[in-house]
């Protein structure tokens, strides 16, 4: 009985440090920017509309537009 517990226990810890080990990786090697098939013209004509329908202020407008040009093509 308290093998069996040993090896349950034992179980969900290695289990929790699997599952926080992920969360810690994929968490730390978020790219801002996902890679996209989209050209640089075509993202910064996306990027103006979005501003003009009011979904980004001028300030989200110019960054998110600083970071696209930025960015090594």
């Amino acid at each position: 009985m308290k093998l069996e517990r040993f090896f349950t226990s034992a179980s969900m810890l290695a289990l929790c440090a699997v599952v926080s080990a992920g969360c810690v990786a994929t968490i730390g090697n978020r790219d801002p920017l996902p890679p996209t098939n989209a050209t640089l013209g075509q993202q910064l004509i996306d990027l103006k509309k979005a501003q003009d329908s009011g979904a980004l202020s001028p300030t989200e407008y110019e960054m998110q537009r600083a970071r696209l040009l930025e960015r090594k093509w």
